[in-house]
């Protein structure tokens, strides 16, 4: 089980001082300070100068601290790196690598983030939330999601993995013409091989962002969906979306009661020798107790997170 749910992971841009002490002290899993899309090209070295002040300064609580590095395809992300790790790396949870194409990718980041913690002497290791959102990261994400120790989250990035693939598509998202269109859900492939290959290597995974923030009905919806695939949680671009996103990913009450009853129905009946076990009418076998610990194991890391 993971140490805490990843329910909600609230972006924020690094190049707004002020947002970043809200975003430190709000209801999310996790806080990601992005130098990336949201931080135009002229101040790229201001919004790293605040990522250092964040981490130096801000009490985080119980959440997740995260920065999101530019791309690799840029002439930034090897100086966001050094110039932030090597200054605040012992008090950094993760860094979130945008647009990974190959396990080679993550084999850069991860070999320069054990330089910087062997010159600093940190003695924790950083982790990485890698984004699939290319069409070359959905074909290698099985590769990439076995290329480090570092990695803990598998997130999808639904806006660059469109214009990668040349899907129309009118925001990040949301549902459009062309969703409504498809007879099935467009995204359905990306989603369930992101969440296979996390599942498979003990990772948590993360679906991308609801640009239209003021549209509740939308998001939430949007986080159904990402739920019934096998999502841990989704990320956010509004803190008006969080309390939405923590409430979707987290069990229910009557979700919670029933695993709970499944698991003490079938120890029952083992323990007096009963193969066959029924409740409300229904057979419950080993694969029903299997799911109804996930429901259990959730329940316990949402009170193991809580401060």
């Amino acid at each position: 089980m993971p140490a805490k749910m990843q329910r909600s992971m609230l972006f924020v841009p690094a190049v707004k001082w002020s947002l970043i002490p809200k975003a430190a002290a709000s209801e999310t899993d996790a806080v990601c300070v992005d130098l990336e899309d949201s931080v135009p090209a002229s101040e790229k070295q201001t919004a790293r100068q605040n990522i250092v002040r964040a981490f130096a300064e801000l009490d985080f609580g119980n959440r997740a601290r995260m920065m999101r590095m530019n791309g690799l395809d840029t002439k930034y992300a090897y100086r966001d790196l050094i110039d932030i790790v090597e200054r605040i790396g012992d008090r950094l949870d993760l860094v979130m690598v945008p647009k990974v194409n190959s396990a080679s990718d993550v084999a850069f980041v991860s070999t320069l983030l054990s330089q910087i913690e062997l010159n600093r002497g940190f003695t924790r290791h950083i982790g990485l939330a890698v984004q699939i959102e290319t069409a070359a990261g959905f074909l290698n994400v099985r590769e990439i999601a076995q290329a480090s120790s570092r990695i803990e989250w598998l997130i999808f990035g639904q806006g660059d993995f469109a214009a990668s693939m040349r899907m129309p598509a009118a925001d990040i998202g949301t549902m459009d013409e062309h969703d409504r269109l498809y007879p099935g859900h467009r995204w359905h492939a990306a989603m369930q091989t992101i969440v296979a290959a996390a599942r498979a290597n003990g990772l948590a995974c993360l679906d991308g962002p609801y640009a239209a923030f003021h549209d509740k009905p939308g998001f939430e919806h949007a986080c159904k969906i990402a739920r019934a695939l096998g999502f841990d949680g989704k990320q956010c671009i509004h803190p008006s979306q969080i309390a939405t996103a923590n409430a979707v990913f987290s069990p229910t009450d009557a979700e919670a009661e029933y695993a709970r009853r499944v698991v003490e129905a079938y120890e029952t009946a083992s323990a007096a020798g009963r193969g066959a076990v029924q409740l409300d009418g229904k057979m419950i076998d080993e694969a029903n107790v299997r799911m109804a610990r996930v429901i259990l194991d959730q329940l316990t890391t949402m009170q193991r997170g809580k401060p």
